[in-house]
């Protein structure tokens, strides 16, 4: 279990955080005293459970609880607060609990079982166990789930996906991504948050259907899992014999990066024959 701290007050964070640290789950705790540095950390790390302040001069705890939602919908929320007169606003973020402070260590304790047992929940509705996440690349770029193709709300979460195919597992950095889904832009500040965009997009697509296990994150870097794909292109590329017949010189139409690959299959196709 992870479990991350945001208040503006050190005196106050540090007590929490070492509060959650004896807790029985014995939890990985990690505490922010800024509510930005808190949501680039999660850009790249999973939380089960955010214990937020509800009033800190940069952000307010309950805009926090609802970007932090954006990222990962299954992370658990729970209010520290003084100010009993937030509970309501508080409740209707989803909010799995509320506590006023001084915070109480056998009170902590309950919500955090609560939370915990609401976090364990969310991951029963994963894809079932067996579910087939299947990629065609060759033509057009589609996923499907169970045989049902994935809809993607935005074209740049889907090409992203298609990028990280190609690169068969391999990590690329946030300004890699950036470049291939912008060639002709230079990665600043607006391009970085575009990009944050795209990948909560993405995140929430996959997580949508089951397949979030297939996209990992982490040390500034994204990949997919290619074990977790049955995809055409792989199979291609161990020689299955029906995956190189299937190839007709076309590898995801849509995007001119792939032209490299597409020329790589065709080699390889031509010296097989």
């Amino acid at each position: 279990m992870r479990i991350i701290c945001i208040d503006d007050e050190p005196l106050i964070l540090n007590m929490t955080v070492e509060l959650c640290e004896k807790l029985p789950q014995k939890p990985k705790v990690k505490g922010f005293t800024k509510a930005g540095e808190a949501l680039l950390w999660l850009e790249d790390h999973a939380a089960d459970i955010a214990l937020l302040d509800i009033n800190m001069p940069d952000m307010s705890g309950l805009r926090l609880a609802a970007k932090i939602r954006e990222i990962d919908q299954n992370t658990a929320i729970i209010f520290l607060t003084g100010y009993s007169e937030y509970a309501l606003d508080a409740f209707k973020l989803h909010a799995s609990g509320y506590l006023m402070k001084p915070v109480n260590k056998d009170r902590l304790a309950e919500e955090i079982e609560h939370a915990a047992k609401l976090h364990g929940e969310h991951a029963k509705k994963k894809a079932p166990e067996g579910s087939c996440i299947t990629a065609h690349t060759f033509g057009e770029f589609d996923l499907f789930v169970d045989g049902k193709p994935v809809s993607f709300p935005r074209s740049k979460s889907k090409e992203l996906l298609a990028y990280l195919i190609d690169r068969q597992g391999g990590g690329i950095s946030r300004a890699t991504a950036a470049a291939v889904l912008w060639e002709d832009s230079f990665y600043d500040r607006s391009i970085q948050k575009q990009l944050d965009v795209i990948i909560r997009s993405l995140r929430s697509t996959l997580e949508s259907v089951g397949a979030q296990d297939i996209f990992e994150m982490g040390g500034g870097t994204v990949r997919i899992v290619p074990e977790k794909i049955d995809c055409d292109l792989y199979r291609f590329l161990s020689g299955d014999v029906g995956a190189v017949n299937s190839y007709r010189g076309e590898y995801m139409n849509a995007y001119a990066w792939a032209d490299m690959t597409e020329a790589f299959l065709t080699r390889t196709q031509n010296r097989m024959k």
